[in-house]
């Protein structure tokens, strides 16, 4: 048994102020994907430089977005949740 099982739950990181929880939908190439974002706008999310080698993402992804202030329909992805978390996250009900 491992660590994570161990304990049960874990504390995991909670989305900052203007920033919300989204499902990656959709790959679009060249580093972004298409999300569906719990406050329920799709939005075309920016995979940061700092994660393109070290986070894969792929759909079915739970995420953290930050929405750009000047263009609502766009977002940067600024964390990626492992699978666990994720079911972490809808049995505490963060999730829709």
């Amino acid at each position: 048994m491992s660590d994570g099982d161990a304990e049960g739950r874990r504390d995991l990181r909670m989305p900052d102020d203007g920033q919300v929880f989204a499902e990656v939908t959709d790959m679009l190439g060249a580093n972004r994907v298409k999300v569906r974002c719990m406050d329920g706008t799709e939005r075309t999310a920016r995979i940061p430089g700092r994660m393109q080698k070290r986070t894969w993402i792929r759909e079915g992804d739970i995420v953290i977005v930050d929405p750009w202030d000047w263009q609502d329909e766009k977002a940067d992805i600024e964390h990626r949740y492992e699978s666990g978390e994720a079911d972490q996250l809808r049995e505490e009900g963060h999730l829709q």
